[in-house]
């Protein structure tokens, strides 16, 4: 296994992602369960470079292989968008919310909103109670919430442009 050094290089001399990382990268979002042999011989490299590269990846939190569930599938039929006015230490009022279990996604933004939280809860009473436990947060000002009614585009496939 790689300890660090130069056998597995993902980086360009600009210590940019190279292109062959970004070449491994898209095939790993098109399916993470690609065997190394596969991705070796679609972007050109050995079985073992392209093993090292992956490890590397994932040692320096470049990529995550998951499974990506359907929500709903698993019990979860509310989807909500929270978008979350703060006054305040915003940073704090983020982090508190990275807590909540519920929380899938959280950002701190510019616009008519400082943070934009997705929920992903059991029911619409699941729904509520996490909205209600998010208002009490202190540095809250104010939360609006944009209910799901259909996705119509979840994608992880965005490559590596």
């Amino acid at each position: 296994m790689s300890s660090g050094g130069s056998e597995s290089p993902i980086r360009d001399a600009s210590g940019r992602l190279d292109r062959l990382s970004k070449l491994i990268i898209e095939q790993l979002q098109e399916d993470g369960r690609r065997s190394y042999a596969a991705i070796a011989r679609a972007v050109g490299l050995s079985e073992a470079a392209t093993r090292q590269r992956v490890q590397r990846l994932l040692d320096e939190g470049i990529v995550q292989i998951a499974a990506v569930t359907d929500a709903a599938a698993v019990g979860f039929h509310r989807m909500a968008m929270l978008g979350i006015k703060v006054e305040g230490e915003l940073q704090a009022v983020a982090e508190k919310i990275t807590g909540v279990a519920e929380a899938e996604y959280v950002v701190v933004c510019a616009g008519q909103f400082d943070c934009l939280v997705e929920l992903i809860c059991e029911d619409d009473e699941h729904l509520l109670r996490v909205v209600d436990h998010v208002r009490a947060i202190p540095g809250v000002r104010s939360t609006e919430t944009f209910v799901y009614l259909k996705v119509a585009k979840e994608s992880y496939q965005w490559g590596t442009r």
